[in-house]
């Protein structure tokens, strides 16, 4: 491969006669060369308005214009109207912007999305060159916890104005997600008892040390006595609180307690155990977009699905809908409640018991003949009632075919 260049150069003579000389030179290179860039320091015709960074089809106009179109003091939204006399701050409407551009973009810290504000041409097309630092984007957040939930309502609406949910199906699920707790500040109320047991017995071992002290050592120096002495002021203080945890808990009903985070509890997932939130979500089927969101404190899905497909149904507009769940969400109570809201559950009804897991048959596939009072078992054979005890003051009965079961073919 070759390279050619070819340099002009003319030099102009006075009228006294002198001609135009024109030199060409050609400089012939061999070898492949990189695609360079500009320098630093080369000057470039750049768009005169920022506009132009932007496509006319890019994500961050359709935010823009959500934005524009919110009622942010019906929402809920602190400090909309500015007030004459205070100290001017940030538009609530251009930090919403910035933080629903963090959250399509799982930009969540509010320190980058202060650097994305000085270097993303998107950001800075969205907030029009504004650069809030990350402590006015921590408190707009915190400041309008609430409001966020409304927000998230009004582009539903849209969505479902722009007819982009099938509003025939739902699909409802739930995963979990740390929380700002440390698992060693939460406490179940059989920890915080197993605590307390444990101090007592270390508080009268201390007190038995402290009693039968050295007394030379308690004259002289006494730094045995008196550690022993902060020592039994530290479990006490600390006896004090965990009584107290205990005591809130057993008001409450609840089973346990976060200091960090409150409203988070100690569950599994994925085999692990830590302090999380259960995030309840409803999708669409059309184009599997969330519909409504909630967050729980419950360990288990089970009661959960009309809690969750009800403002979900309302949020689409519709009398009836119909909504499959996995078998963690079987409740014959919240089944009934979700038939009675208009909402059609189909969820797979769970295998429980000991026979089940041992690979025996399920109860349900022994069929009850009241005229008999028998069980009719999958074989067809009947199964009559012989023995009967007292369980506490509940009547036993068992049903069983002895020469039957023995003689199976399906056994």
């Amino acid at each position: 491969m070759f390279a050619l260049a070819v340099q002009i150069s003319s030099r102009l003579c006075g009228k006294s006669g002198s001609s135009d000389s024109v030199f060409v030179g050609v400089a012939i290179e061999s070898g492949m060369t990189h695609i360079s860039g500009f320098e630093h320091s080369q000057l470039l015709l750049l768009p005169e308005a920022i506009d132009d960074y932007v496509d006319a089809d890019n994500p961050v106009r359709f935010i823009h214009s959500f934005v524009d179109g919110l009622d942010l003091k019906a929402a809920g939204f602190w400090r909309v109207g500015a007030k004459a006399t205070s100290r001017r701050g940030y538009a609530p409407g251009d930090l919403l912007t910035l933080y629903i551009y963090g959250y399509l973009n799982r930009v969540r810290s509010s320190r980058r999305l202060e650097a994305e504000c000085h270097r993303n041409i998107e950001v800075i097309w969205l907030l029009m060159t504004l650069k809030p630092d990350f402590k006015n984007i921590a408190d707009f957040r915190s400041a309008n916890r609430a409001a966020f939930k409304q927000v998230f309502r009004e582009f539903v609406i849209l969505c479902r104005k722009l007819d982009l949910f099938g509003r025939k199906l739902l699909a409802v699920d739930g995963t979990r997600i740390k929380a700002v707790n440390n698992k060693d500040r939460n406490f179940t109320t059989a920890s915080l008892r197993k605590f307390i047991a444990a101090v007592d017995k270390k508080l009268e071992d201390y007190l038995n040390r402290l009693d039968a002290g050295d007394a030379e050592e308690r004259a002289t120096v006494g730094s045995r006595v008196k550690n022993l002495a902060e020592t039994i002021e530290a479990l006490n203080r600390k006896r004090g609180e965990c009584a107290a945890h205990l005591s809130a808990l057993e008001k409450s009903g609840e089973s346990q307690v976060s200091l960090t985070d409150p409203d988070s509890c100690a569950m599994a997932a994925h085999t692990k155990v830590a302090v999380r939130y259960n995030i309840q979500v409803a999708v669409d089927a059309k184009h599997k977009m969330i519909v409504e969101q909630a967050v729980t404190n419950q360990v288990v899905d089970m009661g959960l699905l009309k809690e969750t497909a009800e403002p979900a149904r309302v949020l689409l507009d519709v009398e009836k809908i119909d909504v499959v769940a996995d078998r963690g969400y079987f409740k014959i109570e919240d089944i009934e409640a979700c038939e009675k809201a208009g909402i059609a559950p189909y969820v797979p009804k769970p295998q429980r018991g000991f026979s089940v897991r041992k690979g025996f048959f399920r109860k349900d596939e022994f069929r009850y003949d009241p005229e008999l009072d028998a069980f009719i078992c999958p074989a067809g054979q009947i199964l009559s009632s012989r023995y009967k005890s007292k369980l506490r003051d509940l009547k036993k009965i068992d049903y069983a075919n002895r020469a039957a079961c023995f003689a199976c073919p399906i056994r």
